[in-house]
């Protein structure tokens, strides 16, 4: 085996390689060629470190100094002054927010401090395509534990007794979704595995990142799984949309073929079990296990009626277990350290750690893993850094376009299950969207209601009929033709969509216009009654107007605009025509003077 002095970590997660990561990695080998350290130094490309924010991001260990905003320009320095000289390129560290002292680890980084990573333990650490450091890290322990030391009756135990609920939104407990599948058509009859990677919610990337940066922790637990509820095939349904992911998933399971775990007698203990990757056309009404199901088997993705469920006729009408990524990615982890030790992490009824995905109007954006419990207000303000350019917290949509708006008045609300419920919101899959005070809640509630109307699948009517409906209403109040009763209306629509939908997607449509005209009703009111947006977002009630003391006359936002909106004599006030004007905005950002003001 080869020993490294020094190993030069690139995060090669989809956002560092939106942001250049790969030439940064051609300039680092180039420079290691060129001051003969290529036989020093391994260069290795991870999975997503998590914050997505500071890339390209470049980690050299043993010290761990993390580098942030890499450039190829700034390989040259890196590798003469750091891995020659033994001296840190403090220029491209991170800074803390309040000292501006750089910080030498990701370890003194609040981001990264605050969090307990168990289903993004190897994120970062790991190259993904190199199934000899997933083992490094204990990986296929777990596998190895359940088939030589465990029966399928004490693995499903196991997984009850740590509290595990499903991550994808629902919650529902893991080890009983288990032991319902196993029962389900005798102990002997054929079953199939699945996981549900079919990730299509605004602004999440948690799974995502998971099988992009550790796609072995997926396959190692859907073979536990599989064993415990005895199934021989698995099937991971990933949209198109990730490439990455598709191929690195590939590779796994080839490489877990050729290591002998997967495919027959596993480590030779008698059990079988292969893998299948399934891609989907991103349609996000496929998240829905019943719609996703469909897929798998060639039909149009359209949800069914429940039950029966899955986990008694699923695939091809045999019992069927579905769990997203990161509920996966914590099966390994329960098993090797025990129920016992995962119970103690999070509530009473939300255990262990959730996975979000934080974005928006937030200095640190990327992703996070804390215990269940944790408040909203320390991951935004601990973890997140607050409201970028000082401005003031407005709302949080979490639970992706299902969910719903929290305020201020929520920030203390323990963020599990049963909190965000009570608060009129709910977990989702992990998205966190964060909201400043230049946010248009009337916009919002448009925007997430447009995703969910364009991406129902028009198999029952109150979804496809009733969200259509809400969505030209809330349209029309944007564009300052509110009516009266516009409110009521939609609040009623609500109602029907919710309690006579088919699936969750239609159940869950309606939920950010119901929680923002609970929380902002005042909004949708300025909108309708005063033919205003108090935001100044939507753009049809938009109102530019020159405060004549101001105007030194210079002519030059007659001149800018693009529609000769504004008329007036040189060295005397001008005017808009309201009329006339487009709303672009052009007459404000030129004025010298301030003169002209939005309202």
């Amino acid at each position: 085996m080869k020993l490294f002095r020094a190993h030069v970590l690139i995060c090669g997660g989809a956002g560092c390689i939106s942001s250049g990561c790969h030439a940064v990695k051609e300039e680092f080998i180039r420079e290691l060629q060129a001051k003969g350290l290529h036989d020093e130094i391994q260069l290795i490309e991870t999975g997503c470190v998590g914050s997505c924010d500071l890339g390209p991001i470049v980690i050299i260990y043993p010290e761990g100094v993390f580098y942030q905003h890499v450039t190829p320009e700034d390989v040259r320095e890196i590798v003469s002054e750091h891995l020659l000289k033994g001296r840190y390129v403090k220029r491209k560290m991170y800074r803390h927010p309040s000292s501006g002292e750089p910080v030498v680890t990701s370890r003194e980084m609040d981001f990264f401090r605050h969090q307990t990573r168990i289903a993004l333990r190897n994120l970062g650490l790991i190259d993904p395509e190199r199934i000899e450091e997933y083992i490094a890290r204990d990986g296929y322990f777990a596998l190895g534990k359940v088939l030589n030391e465990m029966t399928p009756e004490e693995v499903i135990r196991e997984i009850k007794d740590s509290g595990l609920r499903g991550r994808g939104g629902a919650g529902f407990p893991t080890g009983l979704k288990w032991e319902l599948t196993r029962e389900a058509g005798g102990a002997r009859g054929e079953k199939y595995v699945v996981c549900n990677a079919d990730e299509g919610d605004p602004g999440a990337f948690m799974d995502r990142s998971i099988l992009e940066g550790d796609p072995h922790s997926i396959i190692e637990a859907m073979a536990i799984a599989a064993y415990a509820i005895g199934a021989g095939q698995g099937y991971i349904y990933v949209r198109a949309e990730y490439p990455l992911a598709v191929a690195r998933m590939k590779q796994a399971i080839t490489k877990a073929r050729e290591y002998g775990l997967l495919g027959k007698n596993i480590m030779g203990t008698g059990f079988s079990f292969d893998l299948e990757i399934r891609v989907g056309a991103g349609a996000f009404v496929c998240g829905e296990e019943t719609a996703l199901i469909a897929s798998i088997e060639g039909k149009r993705g359209e949800p069914r009626m429940k039950p029966p469920f899955p986990a008694t006729a699923g695939l091809w009408g045999k019992p069927t277990l579905i769990n997203n990524v990161e509920t996966y990615a914590n099966i390994p982890v329960v098993i090797l350290k025990g129920a016992q030790w995962f119970s103690r992490i999070g509530t009473e009824k939300s255990k262990g750690t959730k996975v979000f995905a934080i974005a928006g109007n937030i200095n640190n954006t990327g992703l996070v893993e804390v215990p269940m419990g944790t408040t909203l207000r320390k991951i935004i303000f601990d973890l997140g850094g607050g409201i970028p350019n000082g401005k003031r917290f407005k709302a949080a949509q979490t639970g992706g376009p299902s969910g719903g708006c929290l305020t201020e008045k929520d920030l203390d609300t323990p963020v599990d299950y049963e909190s965000l419920k009570a608060a009129g919101s709910m977990m989702g899959s992990g998205g966190l969207i964060v909201m400043d005070e230049d946010t248009c809640m009337v916009d919002v509630a448009r925007f997430f209601l447009e995703f969910t109307q364009d991406e129902s699948c028009g198999k029952c009517v109150p979804c496809r009929i009733g969200t259509k409906h809400m969505l030209e209403i809330l349209t029309r109040i944007t564009e300052g033709k509110g009516e009266e009763g516009d409110l009521e209306t939609l609040e009623e629509l609500a109602e029907v969509i919710t309690s006579s939908s088919l699936c969750g997607l239609g159940q869950s449509a309606s939920n950010p216009v119901l929680s923002t005209l609970r929380n902002f009703r005042d909004e949708y009111e300025a909108h309708i009654r005063e033919k205003r947006c108090p935001a100044g977002v939507c753009t049809a009630l938009k109102r530019y107007e020159i405060i004549s003391d101001l105007c030194k006359g210079c002519g030059l936002c007659a001149r800018v605009c693009p529609v000769q909106a504004i008329s007036g004599v040189l060295k005397e006030p001008y005017l808009i025509d309201q009329e006339t004007c487009s709303k672009c905005g052009l007459c404000l950002s030129k004025c010298p003077f301030k003169a002209i003001v939005m309202k």
